[in-house]
């Protein structure tokens, strides 16, 4: 799981026993059914021989774009080779490339018309920036929505554009983009500044300033962790990226640029000498997605899509290695062993209805950006027709901080985009598990922010209801400690076995999940 938080330290690990006190279920129908009878096969022998080899010294702590992740990416697409379910990819290529660029953070300064605003304080950019601009325009808020849109009337092709945070309201204060008193995602700090930079340059602009006075100090503390690493983060890999310019201004920049934009939002072309030397030395790093599919027998093009993430976070300064057992080990083995049951009911003349695909992301701990490459640059299958995601990111371990049943698992997002797919997951637990389904990190307010913080996040954002499942973090989290011997195998088979009788469900039910909510 990505890491946004620090987790306190010296938890206890009495709760963490691998003894099975998970009781025994009884079977009630005098023949198990096709769905009982594969879900049988997915066993805690299974997975614990896949964890111990998969979370070994051998992988090195598989992160993103060094030799061991690339070694955890071959064992599970030779794992799919063996099973013989085919790569996702037309081509049969079960790597889907994940181009990344080693983000080094830029030095320089930002001149307008022969005054420096230091970078880091005045200004701050995430990426080289160059070039001498007399022509800026602005419009505004910045914000491209079918119901609501700042560049009507301007072309800003070829031009360095200026837009603010915020969005306009209706003279009976109603929010314009939305037409109730809520403002829209165009106001979420998550979203608001990619989504006018993507606006920007759909619209074939070379690059945004943007001026956010609210969210300023949360964008310098972010700038401010990225320059004190010793080595560079991540990120995609775009066409544009050795052009298109981003910029954040403070108070002070923006209002030496351009005096009216506390109190305006009409378009306007600003005179100016701007001079832009904002220098980095990035590199690129190759990585990469591992996608299978098992077709749908009736309706092939519609999926059910299942993902965990392949990669952890590498060896620590000191030479340990985190081998990521949990993290997201226990993920990672799981989809291979509902690959396998999958498998298995389609050789018998069982498969499911529709399409499931086993997506295996890199880059998770990275920012999501597996995920966020696949649902937002090259989705192998359309987004328009998955009908669902069920992501899996740590699911072997209990959470020492929780009481009461040790038969449980954390859900989080099955009500946020669609009532069906809860209550689907509710019945399906009932039906054949029984496992105690804890909604604690679902909470709008849950400070962890756990729902954003996994893959299936990239894919609720794009209207796909989703369903993450969660033990909870622990002591060994993101420590070399999270080892293959603290898996509580029974639990982690219990918790596999959800997950295959819910995307079973899914797969073979008559009609498509059906979203009722919109995007958290």
């Amino acid at each position: 799981m990505k890491k946004l938080v620090l987790i306190a330290v010296g938890l206890t690990m009495a709760c963490n026993s691998s003894q099975n006190t998970v009781p025994e279920k009884k079977e009630t129908a005098t023949s198990p059914s096709f769905e009982t009878t594969y879900a049988a096969t997915i066993t805690s022998d299974e997975l614990k021989e896949h964890l111990y080899v998969y979370a070994s010294d051998e992988f090195e702590g598989r992160e993103t774009g060094t030799q061991g992740e690339k070694k955890a990416a071959a064992y599970i697409k030779d794992e799919y080779v063996a099973l013989g379910i085919p790569a996702a990819k037309e081509n049969g290529d079960y790597y889907q490339e994940v181009p990344l660029i080693m983000d080094v953070m830029p030095t320089g300064e930002l001149r307008i018309n022969g005054m420096d605003y230091k970078l880091g304080e005045d200004v701050l950019a995430f990426d080289a920036a160059q070039g001498h601009f007399s022509d800026i325009v602005y419009v505004g808020y910045g914000i491209d929505d079918k119901n609501y849109s700042d560049y009507e009337g301007i072309d800003i092709k070829g031009k360095l554009v200026l837009v603010k945070f915020g969005e306009p309201v209706n003279a009976d204060g109603t929010f314009k983009v939305t037409g109730t008193r809520n403002n829209s995602k165009w106001s979420k700090v998550s979203d608001a500044y990619g989504m006018r930079s993507k606006a920007i340059q759909e619209r074939g602009g070379l690059g945004m300033l943007y001026y956010d006075d609210t969210n300023y100090t949360r964008y310098q503390n972010y700038f401010n962790r990225r320059r004190q690493r010793s080595s560079g983060g991540l990120s995609l890999k775009t066409t544009n990226d050795n052009d298109f310019i981003n910029v954040v201004l403070n108070k002070n920049v923006a209002t030496a640029l351009y005096p009216s934009i506390l109190n305006t939002t009409s378009k306007d072309v600003i005179k100016t000498a701007l001079d832009l030397n904002l220098s980095s030395d990035s590199g690129i790093i190759e990585s990469e997605n591992v996608v299978a599919v098992i077709k749908g027998t009736t309706k092939p093009d519609e999926y059910v899509v299942l993902s965990s993430h392949l990669d952890h976070i590498g060896i620590t300064d000191k030479g340990e290695i985190n081998n990521g057992a949990d993290d997201d080990g226990s993920g990672t083995v799981a989809l291979l062993e509902i690959a396998e049951a999958f498998k298995k009911a389609a050789d018998a003349g069982n498969g499911p209805k529709r399409s499931i695909v086993f997506l295996h992301v890199t880059g998770e701990e990275k920012g999501l950006l597996g995920s966020q490459y696949y649902t937002d640059v090259q989705p192998i299958f359309p987004l328009s027709q998955t009908v669902a995601n069920l992501n899996i990111d740590m699911i072997g371990r209990i959470d020492p901080k929780r009481e009461g049943n040790r038969n449980y698992v954390y859900l989080i997002g099955s009500d946020k985009l669609s009532t069906e797919l809860h209550n689907l997951s509710e019945a399906v637990n009932k039906k054949y598990m029984n496992i105690e389904l804890d909604y604690k990190y679902n909470d709008e307010n849950d400070p962890n922010r756990f729902y954003y913080r996994s893959d299936h996040y990239n894919f609720a954002k794009n209207n796909i209801p989703i369903i993450f499942y969660f033990n909870g973090t622990h002591a060994d989290y993101h420590r070399p400690s999270d080892t293959p011997d603290k898996i509580n195998y029974d639990l982690l088979e219990n918790r596999t076995r959800l997950v295959f009788h819910t995307a079973w469900e899914i797969a073979n039910r008559d009609q498509k999940i059906v979203v009722d909510k919109g995007v958290k």
